[in-house]
């Protein structure tokens, strides 16, 4: 993909708020999605991170009150909610240590590792952490939706609590972080208000 059709398809990229309910994504495209949010990078390469991707209109329809009502909840062809791994990613959980464990580094690398990311929790919230790498993770599959024609929706707009009730997703292990919506938009782009590359990036 040279770089016009790039920035065609982040022009084409926009908050769908309405899609077409007559239309489903095939599973080729969507597993293109999902394997690039297999392949984003993660934070120390912990991939903490959990997609639930729900088809079914009636659990659409369960979800939708507790996502402030928004329509692209239910008229989507695919929805995602991705949680953060809380529990395996606590520094002594046994996650960690088979993550590091896959690198085929030697006990003496992989004890430093670990000490290192022990460190860098002591001050950290897990669940804030976490959430972080299930947002590079969506930013991912946004773009690559884009790509292929896709539209789709970032979601923050929900009940968490709720979300997770009706998933019903154990918050001793895992927690929902943020939603995304995946489909073909209803209704022509409406404009997008985007500040000057100028007044954002500052070269040093």
């Amino acid at each position: 993909m040279d770089k016009k059709e790039i920035l065609k398809a982040y022009n084409f990229r926009h908050a769908c708020k309405v899609f077409d309910t007559t239309r489903i994504i095939g599973d080729e495209d969507f597993n293109t999605i999902l394997e690039c949010a297999r392949l984003s990078p993660t934070s120390f390469g912990m991939q903490g991170v959990k997609l639930y991707v729900i088809t079914d209109k009636t659990k659409k329809e369960k979800l939708k009150p507790f996502c402030w009502n928004q329509n692209q909840i239910d008229s989507c062809s695919h929805l995602v909610v991705f949680t953060t791994k809380t529990e395996d990613l606590k520094p002594d959980s046994k996650w960690v240590k088979q993550r590091f464990d896959d690198r085929g580094l030697s006990d003496e690398m992989r004890d430093a590792y670990l000490t290192r990311y022990r460190e860098f929790h002591q001050d950290k919230d897990i669940y804030e952490w976490g959430a972080k790498q299930t947002y590079i993770t969506m930013a991912n599959m946004l773009s690559v939706a884009s790509m292929l024609g896709i539209d789709s929706c970032p979601i923050e707009g929900f009940e968490k609590d709720n979300v997770e009730s009706v998933l019903g997703i154990d918050i001793t292990k895992e927690e929902v972080s943020v939603i995304a919506s995946f489909g073909y938009r209803l209704n022509s782009q409406s404009k997008r208000y985007r500040l000057d590359l100028k007044e954002m990036v500052e070269f040093l």
